[in-house]
C-alpha cells in the first residue's frame, strides 16, 4: 500500500477544506509546486492533485500549476481530479504528464461518459466516489445524489476503470479518523483497486488500514494530517510498505 499526499489547489494556493466546504478552508502554502517538491523529497510515490476551483466551475482552473508539477517530476505518477467533464480535458491532462485522471461528478450524472473514456484512454481513468451515509455526493460535494456507492463502483468496474478513490465526505478534513469499515466494504464488493481517502488523522489510521484482510486497498490519500504534522510521511510509508511484503 502507498501513502498518497493530497495537494488541493484553490485560487493558486495549496489549501485544505473541511467536509468539502469551499468557504471553510485552511491555506497551507502559496506555492503548490513547492509543496509537491516537499512530499516527493520525503518519499511520496504518487501525488493526488485536486483543482478545487475546477470542481466547482466544471472546468480546470489551475491547469498550469498542475502541469508545472508533472513537468518537474515525470517519474512520479500523478492523479488529478476536479472539473474534468469532457474528453478534451482528459487528453490535455494526459498530454501534460498526468498518469491518472479522476472523474467525479460527470461519472454520476452521465455514466456512459466513463465507459467512453475507458475505451479511449485505457488504464488512465479513475472514478472518485465521494460518499455521505452511503450515497454519492457530486458538484464539489455540494449536492447529494440518490446513487449507492457500491452499486456505482460495480458499474464502473464493468466499464474498465483503473481504480476507485473512495472518500467519506463527512470525515474529510475533520481529523476524525478514516472510515475503514466502509472502505473495506467497498473493496470487498469489487475486484479493482480502491484508494482510501477522507479523515486520515494519525499513524493508527494507517495501521488499521494495513491490518485489514482486504488486499484490494492499494493506497491511502492523506491531506490535513500531513500538513499539520500528525502523520510523518516517511513513517507512514514505511508501515504501509511492510504491509506489502
Amino acid at each position: 500500500m502507498i501513502i498518497i499526499p493530497a495537494i488541493d489547489i484553490k485560487e493558486g494556493r495549496c489549501v485544505r477544506l473541511r467536509q468539502g466546504r469551499m468557504e471553510d478552508e485552511t491555506i497551507f502554502s502559496e506555492d503548490p509546486v513547492e509543496v509537491a517538491e516537499r512530499w516527493i523529497a520525503a518519499g511520496a510515490q504518487r501525488l493526488h492533485l485536486v483543482d478545487l476551483d475546477g470542481a466547482v466551475n466544471g472546468a480546470p482552473r489551475n491547469f498550469d500549476i498542475i502541469k508545472s508539477i508533472t513537468s518537474n517530476h515525470p517519474e512520479i505518477p500523478i492523479q488529478v481530479g476536479g472539473g474534468i467533464r469532457d474528453e478534451d480535458t482528459v487528453q490535455d491532462y494526459l498530454n501534460a504528464g498526468v498518469e491518472y485522471v479522476i472523474i467525479g461528478t460527470r461519472a454520476v450524472t452521465a455514466p456512459h461518459f466513463v465507459n467512453d473514456l475507458c475505451l479511449e484512454f485505457p488504464n488512465h481513468i479513475i472514478v472518485g466516489l465521494d460518499a455521505k451515509n452511503g450515497k454519492v455526493a457530486i458538484d464539489g460535494w455540494s449536492k447529494l445524489s440518490h446513487h449507492d456507492v457500491v452499486d456505482l463502483a460495480q458499474h464502473f468496474e464493468a466499464d474498465g476503470v483503473a481504480a476507485i478513490v473512495f472518500t467519506d465526505v463527512s470525515r474529510d478534513g475533520m481529523m476524525q479518523g478514516l472510515n475503514v469499515e466502509s472502505t473495506v466494504e467497498l473493496a470487498e464488493a469489487i475486484h479493482i483497486p480502491v484508494i482510501a481517502s477522507g479523515g486520515v488523522t494519525n499513524i493508527d489510521d494507517i495501521k488499521r488500514l494495513c491490518t485489514t484482510d482486504e488486499e484490494g486497498i492499494i493506497g491511502a490519500i492523506v491531506g490535513r494530517a500531513l500538513y499539520e504534522g500528525t502523520i510523518d510521511l516517511a513513517e507512514a510509508q514505511a508501515i504501509a510498505s511492510q504491509h506489502m511484503t
